[in-house]
């Protein structure tokens, strides 16, 4: 850990109401949301010759620009935390002995699994390290790894759109001459200043009405005899599934997450028979002046769809897009959510944990651009599962990335509460489940899963 004088540790302020919900799940800096094992990692293919040292320079930019990347969490005292003097950040440099072809995609997303699954202590500063695996002298991997409780996966397309134009400046000999950003404590003092004012107290009123009387979504657990830890089961469906979700959604006016969770929700209705379903998600969490702050923004948003009275799944897409723009439109840190429905969590326990789905995707999204001498192309299709990969808190996280020719989807989930036979059997059932419903919408949603 590198140590600072106490004159140094000038800039402390509170924590954001996103890191405060951590807190909830806090562990110390042993486990948990503030422990090693909490990353975010993302991957990028580089065509042309690196500099390695004119990368490390811009790895140094990032730290001197993003203050959230040198900033220690404190967690006593209701939590704080400090930005420090910047510091270089780690960079590797690891040789790729692998030919040209398919073998060398598998072996870049191996080079992210390797890297996110290093332990990363949240007070080792800076929080970002990066890797860049080569594989020749035109063809390399960059991987950027940073704690997330620091920054979220809209932070690292940031940091990597900031670091492509300072390696691109530095390589043709100026300085790098990025517009000032705003930082992380800048959003923080104006989530402290909204938080009495009219437009979050109109929210609140939202979710004190839409969330009466629910529980959130919880998956039964089934605990083993493998010792804690985060385990990723990954699938991959063909192109008839992503097409036709997509033209579903645009035929009933929906967007793709839409569809997906609405055959997520007749997935959860076939097992358990629940009608009242509130199904947690992930929402950005950024205003449109913190688009480029590097930070934790993301904010955990619970959608209710109520399935009384839909016979087709046409019917639950239109509640499921109902209760999406009104949540969406809505969008507040959990802590305000649960500050009016304290009662939403409490399916929550010995028996049952936190079950959640996301659609993921991110900002920024390189693919092939070109910015200096260097192309970039971002690496999201992630297909080899993990033992052990960035801890989440306890339960599963489903996820599902949709493109034009395929759904690459993950499901995440604590190992030693959930069996892999059980996992594997989810899976398959949800697959099936989208595609009864994506090729006759007009079909009841009654039947049971097989």
């Amino acid at each position: 850990m590198t140590t600072y004088s106490e004159a140094e540790q000038a800039t402390t302020t509170a924590l954001s109401l996103q890191q405060q919900f951590l807190c909830l799940f806090a562990q110390g800096f042993d486990a948990g949301p503030f422990g090693p094992q909490y990353t975010e990692v993302g991957g990028w293919r580089l065509h042309g010759r690196v500099d390695v040292e004119i990368l490390r320079l811009a790895l140094a930019d990032m730290v001197e620009r993003h203050e959230a990347l040198r900033t220690l969490v404190n967690l006593e005292d209701g939590g704080s935390q400090t930005v420090l003097p910047a510091s270089a950040p780690e960079l590797r440099v690891v040789d790729l002995a692998v030919p040209p072809g398919a073998g060398r995609d598998q072996r870049a997303e191996q080079l992210m699994i390797e890297t996110e699954t290093r332990p990363f202590p949240v007070d080792e500063l800076p929080l970002l390290r990066a890797v860049l695996g080569r594989f020749d002298d035109e063809d390399s991997v960059l991987v950027l790894n940073t704690h997330h409780s620091a920054a979220d996966v809209w932070s690292l397309q940031v940091i990597l759109q900031d670091l492509a134009e300072c390696y691109a400046t530095r390589a043709a000999g100026g300085e790098p001459q990025l517009p000032p950003a705003t930082q992380y404590r800048d959003y923080i003092a104006e989530q402290q200043e909204e938080a009495t004012g009219p437009s979050v107290a109109a929210s609140r009123a939202y979710w004190r009405e839409t969330l009466r009387d629910a529980r959130i979504l919880v998956a039964p657990m089934q605990p083993t005899d493998l010792s804690p830890a985060t385990s990723y089961h990954r699938f991959v469906t063909g192109s008839h599934l992503s097409t036709e979700v997509i033209r579903l959604s645009k035929a009933s006016k929906s967007s793709p997450f839409m569809v997906l969770l609405a055959a997520f929700t007749v997935f959860v209705h076939r097992r358990t028979q629940a009608t009242d379903i509130v199904v947690p998600t992930f929402a950005p969490g950024r205003l449109r002046r913190s688009l480029s702050t590097v930070g934790s923004f993301f904010n955990f948003v619970p959608l209710r769809v109520k399935l009384d009275g839909c016979e087709t799944f046409r019917d639950v897409i239109a509640r499921t897009r109902t209760a999406c723009i009104g949540a969406f439109s809505h969008e507040l840190p959990l802590l305000h959510v649960l500050a009016e429905a304290p009662e939403l969590l409490a399916s929550a326990g010995p028996d049952g944990l936190p079950c959640l789905f996301q659609a993921v995707q991110p900002p920024y999204l390189m693919q092939g651009k070109r910015i200096g001498d260097l192309e970039y192309t971002a690496i999201w299709r992630r297909v080899i599962p993990q033992p052990l990969g960035s801890e989440t808190p306890d339960g599963m996280i489903w996820s599902m990335h949709l493109s034009p020719d395929e759904v690459v989807g993950g499901l995440s989930f604590s190992r030693h509460l959930f069996s892999q036979a059980e996992v594997h059997q989810q899976v398959a059932q949800f697959l099936n489940v989208i595609g009864e419903m994506v090729a006759d919408p007009d079909s009841a949603i009654g039947a049971s899963a097989s």
